[in-house]
């Protein structure tokens, strides 16, 4: 299995099972990400340097105006594209594996995580993780230690309060919160 037929599967919603092919190739890819991640957390580095950094650990370009502040971690880092002019602020945490997919000039506060895996409800299979996308739109802001899980869609314009736990899709131009978040407000 290559890289792309990897993620196609991971793309449909195939189930990760322990020891399975996609476990495997997973495992492989993690190693990369994590000795990536760690470069990249381990000293300071100019946001050019940054910049080169997200792109060996997304395997694409970084777009223009793209800001990272470190540390940053990813679980996967294949499963990560970002817009233009996306902001990340520090200590930001993405469980990648399902996909997620971020606007141009989207904002994040510290801490948040973007989790695309679930696993099993049965104990004897809890190990089993279904991954599922994360998609935000453009001009979003997320708020400080917001968590944002598998399958969820935030529309264009939306605001996540920090501390908010997102467990179903934002419409755009909407502010949510709490947790789990609900809608708020609109934005005119």
């Amino acid at each position: 299995m290559d890289q792309q037929a990897y993620l196609d599967r991971l793309k449909a919603g195939e189930p990760i099972t322990p020891g399975g092919e996609l476990h495997h190739f997973m495992h492989d890819l993690t190693e990369e990400t994590l000795r990536l991640t760690a470069e990249l957390n381990s000293s300071y580095h100019t946001q050019e340097e940054i910049a080169d950094l997200f792109a060996q650990l997304t395997g694409k370009p970084t777009p223009e105006g793209f800001r990272l502040f470190p540390p940053f971690y990813a679980n996967l880092g294949r499963n990560i594209t970002v817009g233009k002019g996306v902001f990340l602020n520090t200590g930001c945490h993405f469980g990648d594996q399902g996909g997620i997919t971020i606007g141009d000039d989207t904002l994040f506060g510290s801490n948040v995580v973007l989790a695309t895996v679930n696993h099993d409800f049965d104990p004897a299979r809890r190990r089993t993780a279904y991954p599922s996308p994360i998609v935000i739109g453009s001009n979003v802001w997320v708020g400080s230690s917001a968590t944002i899980l598998p399958g969820v869609t935030i529309g264009d314009g939306a605001i996540v309060a920090a501390g908010a736990v997102v467990t179903k899709d934002v419409p755009p131009n909407t502010v949510v919160g709490g947790n789990p978040a609900r809608i708020i407000k609109t934005i005119d």
